[in-house]
């Protein structure tokens, strides 16, 4: 059982968390972080893609590494969790709506994760959504009064707080778990519906529709033998082509748009839909990667490190390489590692968890989460990598979800010991609280962080070094120039490593529970009494 300390309690130990000596810093080494990740996003390795001899390659060299520290294998005698897998890839997509052809690629996107090669819709009636939300606390539903049995939906990404910046609608500006394209899917699928497309629109994304054609296109992997809700056909309209849809239906999309961000809507656009999805079926396994540090005094009480080590691969001739996303985090924990089998060991034990089919879907650490090979009532904390700083030294250390959980408190003191201090992420409607590994955790009640980095940088030289990094790197997000650079400075990196590492020992030495604080979605799983 979890033991959750009162109020009082929980108080003094925050406090005491939080003025935790930084005891002598750690010396990470840069250039063996930096090797590290040239190796892990090298051509050799074609991108990472699970289920490929990328991963083969990938979970080689993490098993090599993890023996060379000492650590044990985390899964009984081995070093792998199977994570069971089927793979769907599109060989064929075609949409028309309201006797327009949408071009794939172009205009849209669209894959089905339902059984069978073959998927046809005819005379679907096309309704337009809203937000395709569905929220009780938030007295929100844009299904209200409506049978979409059989049809086609169609729905505008993010929530209307962010839409609005109304601190009073959802969360205002940061974005809800009911913004996010998988939610929106699974609602639709719950709801009936055979097809679900999402209106793509780069703000409120934080992506260009690039990362959509790059993402959702080739081999699209999903967890065996599990009934997510998947309407029969999802899928992406381009947002040009959607204001061709709603022109044509004598719509206007931004009078919609309007209209939905002021409450609950939905409108039957009196057109239909035809598409068909022919597709390829396979299924195989990947694995998640385990080493463990056992506790001197409590060893099933776990402190967990997370980073994901897959990509998307190749398509034709590009290799994606995943430099910053996520070779960079994955150096990050292995670093970290090494200072733990250093010793000594802390009263809990310390799990490094390399995790498959982040960028499918967060599918290993869903996989993790469901099936644990330590129990989640035993796991006090989680600290997630996920492309870490390459721009430089800050002032500040940017936890994205700030104000979730009190496993914040333990980042106070290395921060402090640093000059630097906790800050929000700088774009919180993109919702990157549920977009990487830590949420499958946070979704079965155990605290996750996720964070590092920072906007404030420590000099304007450092500032104008940042500048230049990030023209290097725009655009480079799920793109194949998202290789490594000798330009990166991971000073900052080396910054947050300590922070993280320091954090972490914290805890595992720790007698307390962190737990989620009252604003959290949540809370009721674990919250701190």
């Amino acid at each position: 059982m979890i033991r959750l300390a009162s109020l009082g309690a929980t108080l003094l130990a925050l406090t005491a968390c939080s003025q935790f000596p930084s005891s002598t810093p750690h010396q990470f080494d840069e250039a063996r972080v930096r090797a590290d990740i040239q190796e892990l996003a090298s051509d050799r390795y074609q991108g990472r893609l699970p289920t490929t001899e990328g991963e083969t390659l990938t979970l080689a060299y993490l098993e090599g590494q993890f023996r060379a520290m000492g650590l044990k294998p985390g899964n009984g005698d081995s070093y792998l969790q199977a994570v069971p897998m089927v793979r769907h890839t599109t060989q064929s997509a075609r949409l028309t709506l309201g006797g327009e052809r949408y071009r794939y690629l172009y205009d849209m996107v669209l894959n089905s994760f339902k059984p069978g090669e073959q998927h046809n819709i005819q005379n679907s009636e096309v309704v337009f959504v809203g937000y395709g939300i569905n929220a009780p606390e938030y007295d929100w539903n844009d299904y209200a009064g409506l049978d979409v049995a059989g049809k086609t939906v169609v729905m505008l990404v993010n929530d209307p707080g962010f839409a609005t910046g109304d601190p009073a609608l959802f969360k205002g500006s940061t974005m809800t778990y009911y913004g996010r394209w998988d939610y929106k899917f699974a609602e639709a699928g719950r709801q009936g519906a055979a097809a679900a497309l999402i209106i793509h629109d780069t703000k409120p994304a934080s992506y260009p529709w690039m990362v959509v054609q790059n993402s959702w296109t080739g081999p699209q992997l999903g967890l065996a033998d599990v009934e997510d809700p998947h309407p029969v056909m999802e899928g992406w309209l381009k947002k040009a082509a959607a204001e061709r849809l709603l022109a044509d239906a004598g719509l206007n999309l931004a009078a919609l748009t309007a209209e939905a961000q002021r409450g609950p809507m939905h409108r039957v656009l009196g057109m239909q839909a035809q598409a068909s999805v022919q597709q390829s079926i396979d299924h195989a396994t990947s694995y998640n990667v385990l080493a463990t540090l056992p506790g001197s005094e409590r060893p099933e009480e776990q402190v967990i490190y997370t980073a994901h080590w897959d990509h998307i691969g190749t398509q034709g001739d590009k290799i994606y390489n995943g430099a910053m996303d996520n070779a960079t985090g994955l150096a990050g924990i292995l670093e970290i590692a090494r200072a733990f089998a250093a010793g000594p060991a802390p009263k809990r034990s310390v799990t490094f968890l390399a995790v498959t089919g982040e960028e499918q879907g967060l599918l290993g650490s869903r996989y993790y989460a469901a099936n644990p090979v330590f129990p989640l009532e035993q796991t006090a904390g989680v600290f997630n990598a996920d492309s870490t700083n390459i721009y430089g030294p800050t002032r500040d250390f940017t936890v994205v979800g700030l104000g979730q959980s009190s496993l914040e408190q333990y980042l106070e003191g290395p921060l402090e010991a640093q000059g630097r201090h906790l800050s929000r992420e700088s774009n919180p409607g993109a919702g990157g609280y549920f977009r990487s590994d830590h949420f499958s955790f946070a979704q079965k009640g155990v605290p996750a962080l996720f964070a590092g980095g920072g906007n404030q940088a420590i000099s304007p030289e450092v500032e104008a070094s940042r500048l230049t990094i990030k023209a290097l790197m725009k655009g480079c997000y799920h793109n194949d120039c998202d290789t490594y650079r000798p330009q990166w400075d991971l000073r900052g990196a080396m910054q947050d490593l300590e922070v993280y590492y320091q954090a972490g020992r914290a805890l595992a030495e720790d007698d307390h529970w962190p737990g989620f604080l009252a604003g959290s979605e949540f809370h009721r799983l674990r919250p701190v009494i």
